[in-house]
C-alpha cells in the first residue's frame, strides 16, 4: 500500500515546468522620479504604451517619467451652475414672473411655513360675538 501512495512536492515550493523553448517578450526599463526624489525603474514590454506617471512604491506620490514623456492634457468642460441649468429651461423674464407670483402667494399666507398661515388666519377671522 505504501508503494501506491502519491508523493507530492511541497505546497507552492517549486515548479516542474522547464524554461527551455520559451521565448520571452522583449522588455524595456522605464525610469520614474517622484517629487520627493525617489527614483525607480519599471520593467515593461516594448509593445506597451508607457504612461507619463506611475505611483512611487516608497511614498505613493505620482512620479513622472524621466524619459520626457508628457501627460495628456484633457480639455475640461466649464462647470455648470444651477443658474446655468435653470437658464437653459426658462428665460429671465419667465423667472421674474414666477418669482412675483410665488411672493404674492407667500405674502397672502397660501404657501409657506405653518406658523405664518396661522397668524394670517387669526387676522382674517372676525371676532366671535
Amino acid at each position: 500500500m505504501a508503494e501506491r501512495t502519491l508523493r507530492g512536492a511541497r505546497l507552492g515550493g517549486q515548479s516542474f515546468e522547464d524554461e527551455r523553448g520559451i521565448e520571452f517578450a522583449a522588455r524595456q526599463q522605464v525610469g520614474y522620479k517622484c517629487p520627493q526624489g525617489h527614483e525607480f525603474e519599471i520593467t515593461m514590454s516594448i509593445e506597451a504604451e508607457v504612461p507619463a506617471v506611475w505611483e512611487c512604491p516608497r511614498c505613493g506620490l505620482e512620479a513622472e517619467s524621466t524619459a520626457g514623456i508628457e501627460r495628456e492634457v484633457k480639455a475640461e468642460k466649464p462647470q455648470r451652475t444651477h443658474w446655468d441649468m435653470l437658464l437653459e429651461r426658462r428665460s429671465e423674464k419667465e423667472l421674474e414672473e414666477i418669482l412675483t407670483e410665488r411672493l404674492e402667494l407667500l405674502r397672502g399666507g397660501e404657501i409657506g411655513p405653518a406658523h405664518l398661515h396661522r397668524a394670517n388666519a387669526r387676522k382674517k377671522k372676525p371676532a366671535k360675538t
